[in-house]
């Protein structure tokens, strides 16, 4: 292989992975704000008080 062919190979290599990371970390950043919608949703339901407690008799 010559210098300029290794050169191509290297940088597409390198945008392979940036690209792959950018990939991950937005599907990372997605999870956690559906997280956090789920969360919301669960502070805002409308008994919060709901399993706060259990009854238990033996």
């Amino acid at each position: 292989m010559n210098v300029a062919s290794m050169s191509v190979h290297m940088n597409q290599n390198m945008l392979s992975q940036a690209v792959s990371l950018r990939v991950t970390k937005m599907s990372q950043d997605l999870a956690k704000q559906a997280g956090n919608d789920v969360v919301r949703l669960l502070q805002q339901s409308v008994q919060p008080n709901l399993g706060g407690n259990i009854d238990i008799k033996i």
